[in-house]
């Protein structure tokens, strides 16, 4: 495991695992594995406040896990390459969450 793989996987354990928004973050990521979104459509698919998501958003972002596109009301989340790279990576870590 390259040490950029070492420190990503690192992350996502913390992201998802490591902290009570993990399943939150959880099915964002996976919403924008299919689709990109809004902060709106988010909200309203998963039936979430709407401060709640765009808090998790920047974490994402932050983190460089999703980029953004657009700005304000109309700016449009999507994975980045890196996550998309290593989705397989965030399945792993996801998968471990649920049997906790």
């Amino acid at each position: 495991m390259s040490g950029h793989t070492h420190s990503l996987k690192h992350l996502l354990g913390w992201l998802i695992t490591g902290t009570r928004g993990g399943p939150t973050r959880v099915k964002i990521l996976e919403v924008l594995k299919d689709k990109p979104q809004n902060t709106n459509q988010l909200s309203m698919l998963l039936g979430m406040d709407y401060k709640t998501i765009r808090h998790h958003l920047e974490v994402l972002e932050k983190n460089r896990l999703i980029i953004s596109v657009g700005d304000r009301y109309g700016m449009t989340y999507f994975l980045s390459r890196m996550m998309e790279d290593n989705y397989s990576l965030f399945e792993e870590i996801k998968n471990k969450l649920g049997k906790k």
